[in-house]
């Protein structure tokens, strides 16, 4: 039975855009008000970007304390910290003697074509092949920019597109909502809600300080939003198992993103590595994956197999465009949804600048991590109570849509930067070195959130479970 009720537009406060999760990730509109916002500061944006990010971490929260109160006499109280929220929206994590690597390199970044600004995504090494395939030049800035200046920029868009890569022509506002794909995910829900027929339930052990501890996730996602989605259900205790495929790396964001999981590799094209695979779905009882619509499928572990081998399961899928339109299955990121759909020209515009202008942070990514953590829990709360399963659908541009929806405004940012009393006292012993971690941006009373396992390397664990399963089915 689909769920499917779109959440009214937001005016930019931090309380509309957490109504407005709740209400899509199928919550109950009272229990908003519970929720407090501490903390002060705005990332320097002409969106409401830390409104957005903080209304989404607090959903998430508050459904951690739903689920806390399946079991308790009354909800917990959820806090959320605005200042820290917005920086982890950055970087989570401080080096001691080491350093992170740059997100962007090569000839990653905006070019201005014949007619208007593109932006190359090239941080992969395929990406960057396609590109440079698509251009028919050599690996070098200068020679790549020569060359985009003299394609019209829809052109080479699709050019790249054509060769299995990621770019993304810079579009107004207006002309997104004019096109077709704008359009069409301006209808979508924020988040698509679909409820399986009940399943047998069993009890589990329960600990209230540890609410997810004893629950599986199987983590099926990369850069960014699905990672910031796991790592906020490992905060509060579950078993996070990442699969990456062989030779698959993220060398700039591993340390913010591994946190509190264990990481293993599989080469689901391989016949006996996809039964491994359906052997770790068996057991798990959360699947959060970000492949593009009909991948999984396509290998051969679509929806109803998933369903079939793991009945109950709370199924979370994330994609960069939106579910319906024509783009439904293009790739894409963060960076490239906000050149799409008229973000980063709206910045440039506005702030009067002379190329485009994104958001401070890839808000987008972190803002539809916490909102599909929050539809995980809210999952297994539903699974608890009348152990239904659960499918459950988000995408950037859908969160873009909610992130523009506020207007724009004035722009002037006044956080200030984390200092020492942000981070924690702990240690934290990654495989780079020593390192401190920002406290935690959320707090449900009672409930701990903490890491149980540093950050880590990609394919650095085996692809198995660890703890014995305590599942609620």
């Amino acid at each position: 039975m689909a769920l499917n009720t779109p959440a009214a537009a937001p005016n930019g406060s931090v309380s509309d855009f957490l109504r407005a999760i709740w209400l899509a990730v199928g919550g109950d509109a009272g229990s908003v008000s519970g929720v407090e916002v501490t903390g002060e500061g705005d990332l320097p944006s002409v969106f409401a970007v830390s409104d957005l990010v903080t209304g989404a971490a607090g959903a998430a929260a508050l459904a951690v304390a739903e689920f806390v109160g399946t079991t308790a006499p009354r909800r917990a109280a959820v806090r959320v910290d605005r200042r820290l929220v917005s920086y982890w929206a950055g970087r989570s994590i401080k080096p001691e003697g080491w350093s992170v690597p740059p997100l962007w390199g090569g000839i990653a970044g905006d070019y201005l074509a014949a007619d208007g600004w593109i932006k190359l995504h090239t941080n992969s090494p395929h990406h960057r092949k396609a590109a440079l395939a698509a251009l028919g030049v050599a690996d070098d800035k200068e020679t790549v920019r020569a060359a985009v200046a003299r394609w019209h920029a829809d052109e080479l868009e699709a050019a790249i597109l054509a060769q299995g890569g990621c770019a993304a022509t810079m579009r107004s506002q207006q002309a997104w909502a004019e096109h077709p794909q704008g359009n069409a995910v301006a209808t979508e829900p924020l988040v698509h809600r679909e409820m399986a027929q009940a399943a047998k339930r069993k009890q589990r052990a329960f600990d209230p300080a540890r609410p997810l501890a004893g629950l599986r996730v199987l983590d099926l996602t990369r850069i960014i939003a699905g990672p910031v989605a796991t790592r906020f259900l490992a905060g509060f205790g579950a078993e996070v198992l990442r699969i990456d495929p062989p030779g698959w790396e993220e060398p700039s964001l591993q340390a913010d993103v591994t946190l509190g999981k264990r990481c293993a590799r599989l080469d689901l094209r391989d016949a006996g590595d996809r039964e491994r695979f359906i052997g770790l779905l068996a057991g798990a009882d959360v699947i959060v994956h970000g492949y593009r619509p009909g991948a999984l499928e396509g290998l051969g572990l679509g929806a109803e197999l998933r369903r079939r081998v793991r009945p109950g399961i709370v199924d979370v899928s994330l994609d960069a465009y939106g579910w319906t339109g024509p783009w439904a299955g293009r790739r894409g990121y963060d960076s490239l949804v906000q050149m799409s759909s008229g973000i980063a020209d709206e910045g440039m515009r506005r702030y009067r600048k002379d190329q485009p202008t994104p958001l401070p942070v890839q808000a987008l990514d972190h803002a539809t991590g916490y909102i599909v953590a929050a539809a995980a829990v809210r999952g297994l709360t539903g699974r608890l109570v009348s152990g239904a399963a659960s499918t459950m659908r988000a995408s950037l541009a859908r969160t873009a849509a909610l992130l523009a929806s506020a207007g724009p405004r004035d722009g002037a940012g006044t956080l200030a930067k984390p200092g020492p009393t942000d981070f924690s006292d702990r240690i934290e012993q990654t495989p780079w070195g020593r390192a401190h971690r920002l406290r935690p941006p959320v707090t449900v009373d009672g409930a701990i959130m903490h890491w149980d396992r540093p950050s880590t390397t990609l394919g650095s664990s085996s692809p198995n479970w660890e703890n014995p399963a305590e599942n609620s089915q």
